[in-house]
């Protein structure tokens, strides 16, 4: 890409500024985009030559490579909004994404562990040397009794922490603050990972602020990394690691309070959902958790035999 003139740089720092885009997000378009210029070999300034064709013909690959809608709309969303910004800004003449076409969007389910596979996933956090494994079974107990995304988590200052609290304030999606509850396990965890967290500090590095420090340029663990670390466990756990990654925890976290008996908008505050409409499809998830339990318990589930 030319360092000399690149309106996709453009577009991200102004969706920082202006709309407080977290960094996941901007870290998202700034892939989605990116592939849009490998996938049709063309540098950033290249993209303000595309025309509706060479959209089209993008989507037509994206579809063989067997992307879920989800994936694909959130694709469309980027370079709809990317051109948007260029033509208001002058640095391109017309928008030739204004014709593409949303993606058919069903009802997606999200995966979600069983209690008993959370368990088993915490369990298996001994297999790991022991410092790793207590950090290991921190990072999956908070995140199981929180929900927090895994932006939040990893970003964690270790302040947050420091007074074993019961409750955290977190900072979300468009710096919205909400409470998290950290239940007694959770606590329990946190104060373990604390006695032995200048393991993980980088050399020289006392001052270090987050709760999961790393040696890595971040300073704290990446995405990257807590999804292979929980793919390991997994494993051990004899789960499939498909079925487990940052984001099913936080699954889990909203489904079993659901099937526990609590109310949609508490579940919807507790996610920092901003629209309940999110929110309302772990009722499916929860619904049909029950009924494959009545389907396999109940007595006259598998019809009468007398």
């Amino acid at each position: 890409m030319s360092s000399r003139f690149d309106p996709v740089k453009q577009f991200l720092q102004m969706i920082a500024v202006e709309r407080n885009a977290a960094k996941p997000t901007l870290e998202a378009y700034g892939r989605d985009l990116a592939d849009l210029a490998d996938t049709l070999q063309v540098t950033a300034s290249g993209l303000l030559a595309l025309a509706e064709p060479d959209l089209a013909r993008y989507f037509t690959l994206l579809s063989e490579r067997g992307l879920s809608a989800a994936t694909t709309q959130r694709k469309r969303s980027a370079i709809r909004q990317f051109y948007r910004f260029c033509v208001a800004e002058n640095l391109a003449g017309a928008d030739p994404s204004r014709k593409i076409a949303a993606a058919k969007k069903g009802l997606s389910l999200p995966k979600v562990l069983s209690r008993s596979e959370v368990d088993s996933l915490i369990a298996a956090c001994a297999e790991k040397n022991p410092h790793q494994a207590v950090r290991l079974e921190c990072l999956i107990e908070m995140a199981y009794a929180s929900g927090m995304r895994i932006s939040e988590l990893i970003g964690l200052k270790l302040d947050a922490v420091q007074r074993d609290p019961a409750y955290l304030i977190i900072r979300g999606k468009g710096g919205v603050e909400r409470l998290v509850p950290l239940n007694p396990s959770a606590r329990a965890a946190i104060r373990e990972y604390l006695e032995i967290r200048q393991a993980f500090l980088p050399a020289g590095d006392k001052n270090n602020p987050f709760l999961f420090a790393s040696r890595g340029a971040d300073g704290h663990l990446t995405r990257r990394r807590v999804g292979q670390l929980l793919d390991e466990a997994a494993l051990n756990a004899g789960i499939d690691p498909a079925r487990v990654s940052p984001h099913v925890l936080r699954h889990a976290f909203a489904t079993h309070l659901l099937e526990g008996g609590a109310d949609l908008r508490t579940v919807q505050t507790l996610l920092g959902h901003a629209d309940i409409s999110t929110t309302q499809i772990y009722t499916h998830v929860a619904g049909e958790r029950l009924r494959e339990v009545v389907e396999s318990h109940h007595p006259l589930a598998k019809g009468r035999t007398g």
